[in-house]
């Protein structure tokens, strides 16, 4: 009884090391993608009167959006591995949010760029997570024609 506890152990300890390395080529495999530093913007402001009174007030300042963009890439691009090692990307997505338009006005920008520097996707959405779809779409697309991305 003895001995199978001690062959049992180093096996164990064998089959996780395995394991690790079987997720790390599993990792390595997938396009990799550094989300740009957002610098997104909000200005809003009002101005009414009556009479001979006159009123207004502005307020905005920088919204950046990176993490909450980062935390949308996870969820919605499990293909994809993103990473704050601008120099180990395969892709740089750069995605601003512009904020205090109306409803109707698309304000998320974004534009994703390769390896090379050259632009393969761009465009406008209304709601940040579609602007991450689309991203998410063309580097998918891109990543296995350039061979990139393993066929899952």
């Amino acid at each position: 009884m003895r001995g199978r506890k001690f062959t049992v152990v180093p096996c164990a300890i064998l089959l996780v090391g395995l394991l690790q390395i079987a997720l790390s080529a599993q990792e390595d495999s997938k396009p990799r993608v550094y989300i740009e530093q957002s610098d997104s913007w909000e200005v809003t402001a009002g101005l009414s009167g009556a009479g001979d009174v006159l009123g207004g007030g502005a307020q905005g300042g920088a919204r950046p959006q990176t993490a909450e963009v980062i935390k949308t890439f996870r969820k919605r691009c499990p293909g994809l591995v993103v990473t704050m090692k601008k120099d180990r990307a395969d892709y740089v997505v750069l995605l601003q949010h512009e904020g205090g338009k109306n409803g109707v006005g698309k304000d998320n920008k974004f534009a994703v760029f390769d390896d090379e520097g050259d632009a393969i996707a761009s465009g406008s959405t209304r709601i940040l997570g579609n602007a991450v779809k689309y991203a998410c779409v063309a580097i998918t697309r891109d990543a296995r024609e350039k061979g990139i991305a393993r066929e899952a």
